[in-house]
């Protein structure tokens, strides 16, 4: 499965680019993104191939990764109403999501607390 990592931002011009930057020095591809403010911070996910080398970048410019986990990358169609199709199959088979967010092309990265179950009503 692949790897989030979530990075906790100071919420001020230039620490993105700072976390981009180092991503970028070391040769490690961003898959997916996204990011929100939360009590004057940055939250940050990223969706990595690399995530050893995503967090020795990170911990190399002095911010740190608060968390690292597995997630499920679901092929899902362009279209209107397959988040809710998906989101259904998940939810009838008793697994709660609890992190969601769009990646390259047309590839959702799904958090949940039982992977194995999500991926296997999907």
């Amino acid at each position: 499965m692949a790897k989030d990592l979530t990075v906790v931002l100071e919420d001020r011009p230039g620490t993105l680019a700072d976390l981009g930057e180092a991503l970028g020095t070391a040769g490690i591809n961003i898959d997916g993104m996204c990011g929100f403010p939360c009590e004057g911070k940055g939250v940050i996910h990223i969706l990595v191939e690399d995530a050893a080398g995503a967090r020795r970048a990170i911990e190399a410019i002095g911010l740190e990764v608060s968390s690292e986990r597995e997630v499920l990358l679901f092929e899902a169609e362009d279209r209107p109403g397959m988040l809710g199709e998906a989101a259904r199959k998940i939810a009838n088979s008793g697994v709660n999501v609890d992190l969601i967010y769009k990646a390259t092309q047309t590839k959702l990265v799904i958090g949940a607390d039982d992977l194995e179950k999500a991926q296997a009503a999907l």
